[in-house]
This record gives structure tokens, C-alpha cells and sequence, in this order.
């Protein structure tokens, strides 16, 4: 018999594996308490703290659609949270590399063409 593994496992999966990559840590909760958000964030606040909220799916996949309301939310808890940078990290399935997805001006930031 084989049993599926939940969401909250393969979420749990890719979070841990994002604070490990980043030092950073992950949320409890994934951030569903209404003092902390995001997913998984870096320590402190200013210019080099992040907020990374983390989507995974539960199986392989080719394709992977992109919510403009995700980034918006991020964006809106690193504010509150006093975060200078977000990001939104994605993967295609379990053990799949993740990808950060973050805005222009903070890309051009990051290689120095401000």
C-alpha cells in the first residue's frame, strides 16, 4: 500500500531545504500566524534581510503557474515585517531545484546596475 505524503510535508520539505541553502529560518506555521509571515526569512531587519514565501508541488511536474497575487503578498508582509528584499521561490516537484523569483529592481540591485 502506498501511502501519499500531504502538502504540509512536501511544503515542509522545500522550506527546510531553502533555509538550509539561504542560513536563514523557516516560519512556524508556514506563516499562517498574524505576527509572522512569509515562509522562510533571514535574520534581522534592513538592507540584507529576505522573506521568502516557498511553492511546491506534490508531484513532478513540466509547468508551474506563477500568481501575481503571491509576489503581491510577499512583498506587502516584507514591508511589515521590516524585510528590504522578498522573493518567491518555486520547484517543479519534490528533490527539484527551487528558483527565486524576484522583482527587476531588485535583480539589477544584485548585479550593480542600479
Amino acid at each position: 500500500m502506498n501511502k501519499r505524503l500531504s502538502t504540509r510535508y512536501y511544503s515542509k520539505q522545500q522550506e527546510n531545504g531553502i533555509a538550509k541553502a539561504i542560513g536563514g529560518k523557516t516560519t512556524p506555521n508556514s506563516g499562517a500566524r498574524p505576527y509572522q509571515k512569509g515562509d522562510v526569512s533571514t535574520p534581522g531587519h534592513g538592507e540584507d534581510s529576505w522573506l521568502f514565501e516557498a511553492k511546491t508541488c506534490m508531484q513532478s511536474k513540466q509547468s508551474f503557474a506563477i500568481k501575481k497575487q503571491w509576489l503581491e503578498t510577499i512583498k506587502e508582509e516584507a514591508f511589515q515585517a521590516g524585510k528590504m528584499n522578498y522573493a518567491l521561490v518555486f520547484n517543479f516537484g519534490p528533490n527539484q531545484p527551487n528558483y527565486y523569483i524576484l522583482s527587476e529592481e531588485k535583480f539589477k540591485q544584485l548585479i550593480g546596475n542600479e
